[in-house]
């Protein structure tokens, strides 16, 4: 899969976004609604009102591109404000689009005694 390089700045817009936008709707979002520049190199999440899908933008420098993933079961982890932004880690970013719960992981026990 083509995708950001390691280190980019993920942004996750809070509440429900109209899924039927593409590139420009996006864009236009995130310079009015987030406050922030699209064309930054960062990457901006925005989820439907079901929860099942995503949609990434991403400057890579020479256009912007759109990912997008929908769940065939379960939904996508969000913010439960309707306003603002949440900052990501790009293994936070990973976690969400594999549907796993990226704000409390589950970490594997430590073992406490070596055989």
């Amino acid at each position: 899969m083509i995708g950001p390089p390691a280190g980019v700045r993920v942004y996750l817009a809070a509440g429900v976004t109209d899924m039927r936008k593409g590139f420009d709707g996006l864009a236009a979002l995130v310079q009015h609604r987030l406050k922030r520049d699209p064309f930054g190199g960062a990457v901006y999440a925005f989820r439907g009102k079901r929860g099942d899908l995503v949609k990434l933008l991403w400057w890579d420098g020479q256009g912007l591109c759109l990912f997008a993933k929908r769940l065939e079961r379960g939904r996508f982890t969000w913010p439960a404000t309707a306003e603002g932004v949440a900052v990501l880690s790009a293994a936070q970013l990973s976690m969400l689009l594999e549907g796993v719960e990226w704000r409390h992981p589950i970490r594997t026990a430590q073992p406490s005694l070596a055989w």
